[in-house]
């Protein structure tokens, strides 16, 4: 068994892995550095996903600059997928029934603090940064993200039992194409959108029927975003770091 040290190493290796694979060329700042420690202790009933699930790859998004700030996001201090035990729990079984059809999970957020959450909603009433525009909003203007919902003052996200996630296909290796990027700000990431082939459509049902049996409900707007539908804190909001 790995100590957790050696676990968090891991982690850090493989996702550095996965973002190198899938970057538009020249838009990663790459974070290379960061050295391993002890990780910290959780609050009660949280627990970090791949110690209930080792086979999970973690893409944490928002710890690199590929993400829709272009920055890494306040409080993400380290590449770790942080839930709830009853959501990391439900995750595990979705998981598993996943693998008995050939698909691995990849998780792009889970836990998110509400200072992360507070420089999405900075980021987003500054209309004159539009590093990111090209890629993750080109059919939205940044004063719309607000007003249209893209951006809140309050995430699922920061109560601990929402994750944002894809599946692989474990034979090719490969990201399983779903139509739209994670984080597009548009219509093609919409559930029930006619912006897809019917391919893209079938591959996104794979994840959803997988997610739904485990108890977890699909966020309309967002093909990735799946929350626990008994969530154990479904009216706090936490602020620890990811770490």
């Amino acid at each position: 068994m790995f100590l957790r040290k050696d676990r968090r190493f891991t982690v850090l290796m493989l996702a550095v892995l996965s973002l190198v694979s899938f970057l538009p060329a020249g838009f990663l700042k790459a974070h290379t550095a960061y050295a391993a420690q002890e990780a910290p202790a959780l609050p009660d009933g949280f627990a970090y996903v791949t110690d209930v699930m080792p086979d999970a790859i973690l893409e944490i998004r928002y710890y690199s600059t590929y993400n829709f700030l272009g920055v890494r996001v306040d409080d993400y201090m380290s590449p770790v997928a942080i839930l709830s035990v009853r959501a990391a729990d439900a995750l595990k079984q979705a998981g598993d029934s996943l693998r008995e059809q050939g698909y691995a999970v990849k998780i792009f957020d889970a836990y998110r603090p509400q200072g992360a959450v507070d420089h999405f909603m900075r980021w987003a009433k500054d209309e004159s940064d539009v590093l990111t525009k090209e890629y993750f909003y080109p059919d939205v203007e940044k004063s719309r993200l607000i007003p249209d919902g893209y951006i809140a003052e309050r995430s699922g996200h920061s109560r601990g039992s929402t994750v944002d996630l894809t599946i692989v296909d474990m034979r090719t290796g490969k990201e399983v194409d779903m139509g739209s990027p994670f984080d597009f700000f548009g219509l093609e990431s919409h559930h029930g959108t006619n912006l897809i082939t019917d391919e893209q459509a079938s591959n996104r049902l794979i994840l959803k029927n997988a997610m739904e049996k485990a108890g977890f409900r699909p966020y309309d707007e967002e093909w990735w975003h799946y929350t626990l539908i008994d969530e154990p804190f479904p009216d706090t909001y936490f602020k620890f770091q990811v770490k």
